[in-house]
């Protein structure tokens, strides 16, 4: 908590600026604590009441019951727009002293922004809100955007679970270029989508955005004898046995959906086709699987569809705030309560990422030796937030005091040093 509580503070998180700030911002930071240690129920506030050192590492004037916890939330349910503001202003302030790695092609950095939904399960439930999902359970339907290798998460959106992943979509992509423009990220950004949002609304926006993107197609009507035929006629076979071919190319000359407004896309495309079965029956007529994908890279077929398969690294985000930090069952039954506890999960989730990447910073101070680039939030949980300390109250001054034996006290020391100075 020492460690979040420094964050919280060098962002100003709830910190009278001259802006508008949320009412209850105790209430708010208590939450960010609970989250940070992987616990959204709101019954667990009761673990933190009578915690000391909880209460002074977020400088709380006091912590919440667990009933004015969910009374004072629904509440502020009139200053959602106030919250998503403060969250945000945090949140780009965060941003700016992490890290963004790049993917680099040969020299060529690009910042990825992976923008995808992921439902939430929350069945057996009547919460506002919860619907049937694609996924055949009852549950939300969020939409989210990460930024960097790292996995930085840059905004979400609740939305209900019967809403379609586009509705939405393009105005949720109009604030992300807003957020990115306060950034002042010098390298290029390429945006990747999945084939739900395959619309020339969004191709518009990314259009006009002057970025760089990958926007996986959704054939709809089209015919994969067409795409089986400029497959041999413009393709390349990057793969060839006795079983299948494979072509990769490039086909140019397309507008999305015959919009004159758009300018003509390239299209980079994969045609698969199978002759015979795994199982070693040959068919009498090939198997055909096509992918295609909007692009305006000037980066080969291969690098693209690389590109793009590296967006599915987005699913193991997700995971991350879905079990490691068991943000799933939101605990409120009113729709509006969850959106702003979806914003203090991103918060959350941001903090614990700074700290584990930090950690990764200092590699003579980690207990063990990792090539790993990204350190998963249940790990940051478990080496760095729950740590065993003695509290020490003297001369008006409050002291962690850490088993000098700890295998992590290096890394907590060099952790922290870098979040007094944000």
């Amino acid at each position: 908590m020492a460690l979040v509580g420094k964050i919280l503070e060098k962002i100003g998180f709830c910190k009278n600026s001259g802006r508008a700030t949320p009412r209850h911002p105790h209430v708010l930071k208590s939450i960010i604590g609970l989250f940070t240690q992987g616990r959204t129920r709101f019954e667990e506030m009761d673990m933190v009441r009578n915690d000391s050192f909880f209460k002074e590492s977020l400088d709380l004037m006091y912590v919440p019951a667990k009933e004015t916890t969910r009374l004072y939330l629904e509440h502020m349910i009139p200053e959602q727009a106030v919250i998503d503001a403060e969250i945000e202003t945090s949140t780009i302030g965060l941003l700016k002293s992490a890290r963004l790695t790049p993917i680099d092609i040969d020299g060529r950095p690009y910042i990825p922004v992976d923008i995808d939904t992921s439902p939430l399960d929350n069945s057996k439930s009547h919460k506002e809100g919860v619907s049937r999902t694609y996924k055949e359970f009852d549950g939300y339907h969020p939409i989210f955007a990460y930024i960097g290798q790292e996995g930085y998460m840059l905004n979400t959106e609740l939305r209900a679970g019967k809403q379609h992943c586009q509705k939405g979509t393009p105005e949720f992509l109009e604030h992300i270029l807003t957020l990115l423009a306060q950034l002042d990220i010098t390298k290029p950004i390429i945006f990747r989508f999945d084939g739900g949002n395959d619309s020339k609304d969004i191709l518009k926006v990314l259009e006009a955005s002057g970025h760089f993107y990958i926007v996986k197609r959704n054939l709809r009507k089209e015919h994969v004898e067409y795409w089986h035929d400029v497959a041999q006629a413009e393709g390349e076979i990057t793969y060839q046995d006795e079983t299948k071919t494979v072509y990769t190319g490039i086909h140019t000359g397309k507008k999305p959906a015959g919009d004159t407004s758009l300018p003509d896309i390239d299209i980079i495309f994969q045609v698969t086709e199978t002759r015979i079965t795994k199982e070693g029956t040959p068919l009498l007529f090939p198997e055909l699987d096509i992918e295609t994908f909007w692009t305006n890279l000037y980066e080969s077929p291969e690098t693209v569809l690389r590109l793009y398969r590296e967006h599915g690294t987005s699913e193991q985000f997700h995971s991350e705030l879905k079990s490691d930090m068991n943000v799933e069952r939101l605990p409120s039954g009113k729709f509006v309560v969850n959106a702003i506890l979806l914003q203090l999960a991103m918060l959350s989730f941001n903090i614990l990422r700074f700290i584990g990447q930090t950690s990764l910073a200092f590699p003579d101070a980690l207990p063990y030796k990792t090539d790993s680039k990204r350190k998963r939030l249940r790990k940051v949980i478990d080496d760095l937030i729950r740590v065993a300390v003695k509290i020490v109250t003297h001369a008006r001054r409050t002291c962690i005091r850490l088993w000098e034996n700890d295998p992590w006290l290096a890394c907590f020391q060099q952790v922290y040093s870098v979040c007094c100075n944000l």
